[in-house]
């Protein structure tokens, strides 16, 4: 009832506003100045859905995320991004919050919250997830949102961005602290044609131990179908821990139906896996452990979708299979499980 309360609440003040409303996104694009407008754009994701991890006793429902965001623009070249989730398994999160300025064309600087520029797939958002559950390299491998500050620049003849940033190496929940050293990021990202090929480097220190990490990506989008394959390598320094190794291959095909009040059927499939796991973060005896055991996993799933933009409802079904090493038994939740979701995105 308090989400409820809260949407309505922000929906009727964007009416009485003639706030605008669109498809949410994970970073909101730079205004342009031939449509600048000071009105702001809410828009918004919620992940409902039910779980059965295959043992034939427990599953689950859970609303995984309640996500809505505000972006806008106080000038043809400054602009602005918020984001809350209003219900991550049950915990409101704040997640970003930043302020962006063009001083010229192609240049761009921007300060706050957000996620660091490293990686392809932990820069998708709820709202257009191919799959119900993110990959091992956006869960485990690099899911870091920071403090700092980034620059970005478009190269107007090429096809190419570049960005680079400075972060705070400490957790998002705390902006009080003083810092010795700093996490760093970059990114380069190219387009050709039906490729986008896409690689970066990041370097973090979330708890003494220095960690570098190295990605590369290739996408190709033709007509109905999608492929994409991201390769991930992270190194910790003075072997507190094994380098690990993490991989995410998936292809989506999709099709315009006529069923009731929905318009397009889409099948994915998906192969990721990373070697044992890290996260950094030392025990007692200052020592780094496996936080996440070597495996594989096979996913495959299938959603029918309701389409009329800006606004878009997804009825998705997806199966996984895990593999794990000898010797490992998986935790609850980490096993085999169907997953059945509705998403909604305005």
């Amino acid at each position: 009832m308090r989400f409820y309360n809260c949407i309505k609440t922000l929906v009727a003040a964007a009416v009485a506003a003639n706030v605008s409303f669109g498809a949410v996104a994970e970073e909101a694009p730079a205004p342009q100045e031939e449509s600048f407008s000071y009105v702001p754009h809410i828009h918004g994701a919620m992940r409902a859905r039910w779980e059965d991890d295959l043992d034939g006793v427990r599953s689950r429902f859970q609303l995984r995320n309640a996500r809505v965001t505000l972006d806008g623009g106080i000038a043809p070249t400054i602009d602005y991004f918020l984001q809350v989730d209003l219900c991550d398994q049950g915990t409101m999160k704040f997640l970003d919050g930043w302020a962006r300025i063009k001083p010229v064309k192609g240049l761009a600087f921007q300060a706050g919250q957000f996620r660091m520029p490293f990686g392809v797939d932990p820069f998708k958002a709820p709202a257009n997830y191919i799959f119900s559950n993110r990959s091992f390299i956006a869960k485990q491998v690099c899911n870091v949102r920071a403090v700092g500050a980034k620059i970005t620049y478009s190269f107007d003849k090429l096809p190419l961005t570049l960005e680079g940033g400075i972060f705070n190496p400490t957790s998002i929940s705390d902006h009080t602290g003083w810092n010795a050293s700093y996490a760093y990021a970059g990114r380069a990202i190219y387009r050709a044609g039906e490729f986008k090929i896409d690689a970066g480097i990041q370097s973090i220190r979330p708890d003494g131990v220095r960690i570098n990490l190295y990605d590369g990506c290739l996408n190709w989008t033709s007509g109905r179908w999608i492929l994409e394959g991201e390769y991930m390598y992270k190194h910790y320094t003075h072997r507190r821990h094994d380098a690990v190794h993490a991989y995410n291959l998936w292809a989506d095909y999709h099709m315009p139906v006529k069923a009731g009040v929905f318009n397009r059927l889409s099948f994915q499939g998906r192969f990721d896996g990373m070697t044992a796991h890290s996260s950094g973060k030392r025990n007692t005896e200052g020592l780094l452990t496996t936080t996440d055991p070597a495996r594989n996993r096979v996913t495959v799933g299938a959603t029918i979708s309701y389409v009329k933009k800006p606004v878009w409802l997804d009825i998705r079904a997806d199966y996984e299979k895990y593999l794990y090493h000898d010797g490992v038994e998986p935790v609850l939740g980490q096993g085999d499980r169907i997953v059945l979701e509705m998403v909604l995105r305005f």
